[in-house]
């Protein structure tokens, strides 16, 4: 049998005598998203190196943002290579197609997506290496490679006693060839999958020695930062450029379609410069809105416009005419921040023929294409050096901070620093779009017979197209950057994935209810919007949950038993659900001024029911307590998936009880952690999260803990009131 490029496995021997593997991971691309002349399509590769000296190194095709990717995926190749995963080095990935999501059809990180779209791919990658080794060592031997068994990377003798180290066999195994399926270890066998185990990078973490983007340093460096116009879309047409020369340690100084860049030999005299900067701002076509004007706007375009038919099933008119009691309610949620630890920032060094960035990005090719737009180079000559990211959120999937450093890169010839500060970074992101949800629900007594949903507000994917369209054809030349993005758009749905962003969770409404409409009212006021942690699970799982909560309070049932009786064809859900309720106590007594709230929602494929205990304390929401059961299917690591569940739980409960981006006149009003508010340590509650064993593919977890604990609160704050409160942040 003999090997050519469209088979499994690639296999060859580098020039240092390691062995090489490339990894072709058949059965998860969804979308085909480039060209591979024999086969038509694109396929992800991932690339495992085992040398001589018993190194093992894994090139890590997702970022590290905390949340566990390093840990997670690097688990499922040594499971099935029968090595420790301490042992394996872990590299970043380079930009290259075989790295690209199979999901997005971009090498990018979110959705929650890194382990569930790695889960067969990884190990069936880790369990051929293996079989190669098995191979190589039984021919040295002369016995039969199904007698031989494997242990701490090492394959042993049938007679138990002899055995060959893998970095004995690398060359060996090059000339191997394996007939038909791999397979893989049964769960029984599993000595890392599914077990407890601390996370892979946490020494470097702890010690310092993880390069973050904002620790790259590198000779002669310059420090830059840039004053952007104050209202979005503004323009610098000039400043006080020969007084910023003369300070101290300023380096140059000039207008950029982002606004005015100062670079300087330190960061401090950079940003002592820019204190000094007096500008003149062209606002002619800047945003110029209310947050009050924004909702105007939307409850407008609700009334004119009904919306695209998202899910239609029954008749839900019909529905209404019928009904005892028609319940109606508008939800509204604010734009909200991503404010991750690690502002934004991100390192470029031009040098003629080439450029390089080191940047903590999500999406390293579309860091690629950012920095291209601003030089005379071609993508393929900027090579992108993704570092850890301090949080990322869905922030880091917009590139504009690459843009702006490579525009200073680009004309000093120097390697740059590029920093935004903490104000800057709250002040000119992108922002989780604000929303606005129009509800109605038909009741016949106690019955809920139709259920009616109208989102109103934009779409992400008109935001991210920018550099996402070029991303996918990196070789079409420049000047087609802003058709492609065009084109990308018309053909949304059709040639291209469908924009979810609006819609995700609510189209997947999980209720037994004969009657259902799910319409989105496409809208747009113009605020720069991307992608956020869980997205638009977390819009509607607010609406929806809360309504279902009010739907519950008509019917006069208990918001429990409500939801069990419309669930009869969901086990998963309804399981997740009566989990969550005996854990915390659903029904029995609680102390003298609390009261508990319940939700249930899934997304990105993992089911999470949750139950909050709350009160109100001199005037002060007070949260006592989260009882959350999730089920993801198979847990490769059950720490991380408590970590990430929890992270996600406060996540959504700072954005619940604080969360607001306002603006005033086009100008953002928040700067900091004092008026952008986050969970403090002393406001934390405690946390329960009960997994479910499983042992259905995994899915995601580093978003779905968000969702439903937003609704969960609001109900538990009516408990206790009698007020329901339909506009975030939630007050007391």
């Amino acid at each position: 049998m003999t090997m050519n490029r469209r088979d499994f496995m690639k296999v060859s021997t580098g020039a240092s005598g390691s062995l090489m593997l490339a990894l072709s991971l058949p059965g998860c691309a969804t979308i085909q998203t480039g060209y591979e002349p024999e086969t038509g399509e694109w396929t992800p590769d991932v690339w495992l190196e085992l040398t001589k000296k018993d190194e093992i190194f894994f090139t890590l095709a997702r970022v590290e943002m905390g949340q566990g990717t390093y840990t997670g995926m690097t688990t499922l190749i040594a499971e099935e290579l029968d090595v420790d995963p301490a042992r394996i080095k872990v590299k970043f990935a380079p930009v290259a197609p075989e790295y690209r999501n199979p999901l997005f059809g971009l090498q990018l990180t979110g959705g929650s997506t890194s382990v569930a779209s790695s889960w067969k791919p990884l190990r069936v990658a880790g369990a051929s290496a293996r079989q190669l080794l098995v191979m190589a060592a039984a021919r040295v031997w002369d016995v039969s490679a199904e007698a031989c068994v494997t242990q701490d990377g090492h394959v042993i003798h049938p007679n138990g006693i002899d055995s060959l180290r893998y970095g004995q066999l690398v060359e060996l195994a090059d000339r191997e060839v394996i007939r038909g399926k791999v397979p893989l270890k049964s769960r029984s066998e599993w000595k890392y999958i599914g077990r407890q185990g601390g996370r892979l990078d946490a020494e470097a973490k702890a010690t310092g020695k993880a390069v973050y983007g904002i620790d790259v340093e590198l000779p002669g460096m310059v420090y830059a930062v840039m004053t952007r116009s104050p209202r979005y879309g503004g323009q610098a047409t000039g400043f006080n450029r020969d007084e910023i020369l003369a300070l101290p340690g300023v380096l140059d100084a000039f207008v950029t379609d982002r606004g005015v860049a100062v670079a300087a030999d330190s960061y401090w005299r950079a940003r002592k410069a820019q204190n000094a900067l007096n500008i003149n701002w062209d606002f002619s076509s800047a945003l110029n809105i209310n947050n009050g004007q924004v909702f105007d706007g939307y409850r407008q375009a609700a009334s004119e416009d009904p919306g695209e038919q998202e899910r239609s099933d029954g008749d839900i008119d019909k529905a209404i005419e019928n009904a005892s009691r028609v319940v109606e309610a508008d939800y509204e949620q604010p734009y909200l921040d991503h404010a991750a630890m690690e502002p934004m920032n991100a390192t470029a060094w031009y040098h003629g023929n080439g450029m390089d960035v080191w940047a903590p990005t999500q999406a390293p090719d579309l860091g690629r294409i950012a920095a291209a737009r601003h030089s005379d180079l071609s993508p393929e000559d900027v090579t992108v050096h993704t570092t850890f990211l301090g949080g990322g959120f869905g922030r880091r999937l917009t590139q504009d901070y690459i843009e702006e450093v490579a525009i200073v890169a680009y004309k000093l010839k120097v390697p740059v620093k590029l920093i935004w500060s903490r104000e800057e970074d709250v002040r000119h992101g992108f922002w989780r779009p604000a929303m606005l949800h129009r509800m109605r629900a038909s009741l016949n007594g106690s019955e809920l017979t139709g259920w009616d949903h109208q989102i109103v507000g934009p779409q992400i994917l008109d935001w991210y197209v920018r550099n996402a369209a070029p991303a996918q054809y990196p070789w079409a030349p420049k000047f087609l950057y802003s058709t492609l993005g065009k084109v990308g758009l018309m053909v949304e749905g059709i040639a291209t994935p469908k924009d979810i962003s609006a819609i995700e969770g609510a189209v997947g409404y999980p209720y037994q209810v004969a009657n259902v409409s799910v319409r989105h009212t496409h809208t747009d006021p113009g605020v720069p919007i991307t992608w956020w942690r869980s997205v638009g699970y977390s819009h509607n799982g607010f609406a929806v949950e809360t309504f279902m909560d009010e739907l519950a309070y008509e019917a006069g049932e208990d918001p429990l038993q409500f939801r069990r009786k419309l669930l009869v064809t969901e086990p998963r859900h309804k399981a997740v659900l009566d989990r969550a309720a005996e854990l915390a106590g659903w029904g029995r007594p609680l102390a003298e001024g609390r009261a508990r709230g319940i939700a249930l929602f899934r997304s990105f494929g993992t089911y999470v029911a949750q139950v909050v205990e709350a009160g109100i304390e001199n005037g002060e929401i007070q949260v006592y307590k989260v009882t959350c059961s999730v089920d993801c299917g198979q847990v490769v690591n059950p720490r991380i998936v408590e970590d990430q569940i929890s992270g996600g739980i406060l996540f959504g409960l700072s954005a619940a009880l604080f969360g607001e981006i306002t603006f005033k006149n086009g100008e953002v009003q928040q700067s900091n952690f004092h008026d952008y508010r986050l969970l403090r340590i002393h406001e934390v509650p405690e946390v329960v999260v009960d997994i479910v064993d499983s042992e259905s593919e995994p899915t995601g977890v580093g978003e779905p803990g968000v969702p439903p604990v937003i609704p969960a609160l609001g109900n538990a704050l009516f408990a206790l009131t009698g007020k329901r409160q339909r506009r975030l942040p939630l007050t007391a």
